[in-house]
Parts: structure tokens; C-alpha cells; sequence
């Protein structure tokens, strides 16, 4: 994997975690269970949206 990969990784996954878990707590579940649940979603769904863009970026 390339260095622009795990660059991109660690901008999407946390933004794509966050995001996720404003949308959870905007919902009205503030329990640990599904903040947690919400962060690791944005976590997984951040690994094939970085290898994409990298692909893309690298042309």
C-alpha cells in the first residue's frame, strides 16, 4: 500500500468517525454502545473511501 494511502486514512477515517457519530447523537442515542458502534463504521467505511481516492490521486 502506498504512503499516499495511509496519509489519506488518517484524515477520512476520523472525519468519516466523527461525522458518524454527530449523526448518532444528533439522533438522541447517547449511550456508549452505538457512539461506539458509529465511530467504528466511520473507521471501516474510511479504508475503501482512502484507497480510492489514493487510487484515483495517483492516477
Amino acid at each position: 500500500m502506498s504512503r499516499l494511502f495511509f496519509l489519506l486514512y488518517s484524515l477520512v477515517g476520523p472525519s468519516l468517525a466523527g461525522a458518524a457519530i454527530v449523526a448518532v447523537l444528533t439522533a438522541g442515542m447517547v449511550t456508549l454502545k452505538p457512539i461506539l458502534l458509529a465511530a467504528a463504521a466511520g473507521f471501516a467505511l474510511g479504508l475503501p473511501v482512502a484507497l480510492l481516492l489514493a487510487r484515483r490521486l495517483q492516477g
